[in-house]
């Protein structure tokens, strides 16, 4: 596999690959071969993991909860 590994990028490096990752995703699945997929596929699993290793108590925004968002819809809550 190819890129740095993720433990040796800076925060703001990290950041930036996983921007870019992102803004690359839906692409890569629509256009790109099974392998280009993979890759991405794999290495976003490296980046995002090594980001929430750095970030464990990252904020978490309530609007992105199933519980969350029902409770500020004024739904109830408690439904699974």
């Amino acid at each position: 596999m190819t890129g740095v590994p993720p433990p040796a990028l800076t925060d703001e490096a990290l950041e930036r690959e996983l921007l870019h990752l992102h803004e690359t995703r839906n692409d890569t699945f629509l256009h790109g071969s099974d392998d280009a997929l993979a890759f991405h596929t794999w290495r976003m699993g490296e980046l995002e993991g090594e980001y929430l290793r750095r970030n464990p108590d990252r904020v978490l925004d309530a609007r992105r909860t199933r519980h969350g968002s029902r409770e500020l819809a004024g739904q109830d809550a408690s439904v699974v």
